[in-house]
């Protein structure tokens, strides 16, 4: 396992996207400019919507020739529908699904190391990074439509680090490969793909230099079960133990285990103005009420809880003293940092910064709703058995795994 997190590089020009409806836009016209590869990951792949278009711009590609290569986790996508599973096969679009759960569904061990990253590459040259499912703003596959938007972000960027994204995506489309020959008993085939996998197969092209001005120093930090299990959790914590200012982290499942709570106490307690704009709206039993029992040490030391419900917050954000700021797509709950394969680019320039700290202040200020400790503290006893429940299926959902966190 590395424990050296990536240095952070100069020369990269970034642009933060706030939920689909401008990060789509940017991923189109990617696209559609698109003339040798289009690599996307996602953990749902929704088609209704805007949605869609993401679809028809994939089809676009390749039916032009591009190589189009997508790959979907298997418990956050439903099957592709039929009309577009054959539009994508006549077009020439590679399709491929990350550990379909199988009939046990969540009950197999296996089943909760998922792929929660959501990534993008266009012709080795830009890259996409964030928490935006191809899913639209306006739509929960679960719960229908919504009445305003989802919060959520995703960083475009073109510099060095695009290249890590690609050898990252082509690692993880050669090992899913030999998986595919071993159950079709192509062991030539497999031993391929897992040699490919380890080596710089998809060695990045030379990156076009970037638009003259201003660059910034960033990189790209993942967590896999393998070599990364630990670094996003670790690049949060150093952040964090460097902080002399402010925090604000937006998360939509915050259960930070006790590392991570210590820090955010001990950097209350050294001054630092600590702001937390979490989940206020129903989604997930699990993720809902297992948060609320490590309110109360965070409240108590002085950081201040803002919970935003006018829609879903799918954020996974942060900034620390209006320099260092990280978009991705991990959580900072047991299941992002502990299981899942999560990316997140970590940022080190002040303009970047000063944008996405304008963006949750404004959430903050405008829609969330600060939590009192008094009114913490008074929680009705239902809320509280509901919270116990969750923490403690939450623990027994790790034990099963071998995991502990919490």
């Amino acid at each position: 396992m590395s424990h050296v997190l990536p240095p952070l590089r100069g020369g990269h020009r970034l642009r933060l996207l706030q939920g689909s409806g401008e990060l789509f836009p940017f991923l189109v016209e990617a696209m559609d400019s698109a003339q040798r590869d289009i690599r996307l990951e996602t953990y749902i792949f929704d088609f209704t919507g805007q949605g869609a278009e993401i679809a028809y711009a994939l089809e676009r590609a390749a039916r032009r020739g591009v190589s189009v290569k997508v790959v979907v986790d298997g418990f956050g996508s439903e099957p592709i529908p039929p009309s577009w599973a054959e539009r994508f096969l006549h077009a020439g679009v590679e399709w491929r699904v990350f550990a379909p759960p199988g009939w046990l569904g969540m009950l197999w061990l296996g089943s909760w190391r998922r792929l929660h990253r959501k990534l993008c590459a266009v012709d080795g040259e830009i890259a996409f990074c964030g928490g935006i499912n191809i899913l639209d703003d306006f739509h929960d596959p679960n719960h229908g439509p919504l009445a305003a938007p989802r919060l959520d972000f995703a960083v475009r960027v073109t510099g060095p680090l695009v290249a890590d994204v690609v050898a990252s995506m082509e690692r993880l489309w050669q090992r899913m490969q030999a998986v595919r020959d071993i159950r079709q008993a192509r062991l030539a085939g497999a031993l391929l793909s897992l040699r490919a996998s380890g080596t710089s197969l998809a060695a990045p092209r030379r990156i076009r230099a970037a638009p003259e001005g201003p660059r910034s120093r960033a990189a790209l930090v993942l967590r896999d079960n393998l070599r990364n299990r630990t670094r996003i959790e670790r690049a949060y914590r150093r952040a964090i133990g460097r902080a002399r200012e402010e925090i604000i982290i937006a998360n939509a499942y915050f259960v930070p285990g006790r590392k991570m709570r210590h820090a955010l106490v001990a950097a209350a307690n050294r001054g630092v103005k600590i702001r937390l704009l979490l989940q206020g709206r129903y989604e997930y039993f699990m993720q809902y009420y297992a948060a609320r029992p490590i309110y109360g040490a965070l409240l108590r030391a002085g950081v201040e809880i803002h919970e935003y419900s006018p829609s879903f917050l799918h954020a996974k954000v942060a900034v620390i003293d209006g320099r260092w700021a990280t978009v991705g797509s991990s959580n900072l709950d047991p299941l992002s940092l502990l299981l899942a394969r999560e990316a997140n680019v970590v940022v080190e320039d002040i303009g970047f910064a000063a944008l996405l700290r304008t963006r949750l202040m404004q959430a903050i200020r405008q829609e969330g709703r600060e939590m009192e400790a008094g009114e913490y503290q008074n929680r009705p006893l239902r809320q509280r058995f509901m919270e116990g429940l969750a923490h403690a299926l939450m623990r027994l959902a790790l034990a099963v795994q071998g995991k502990k966190y919490l």
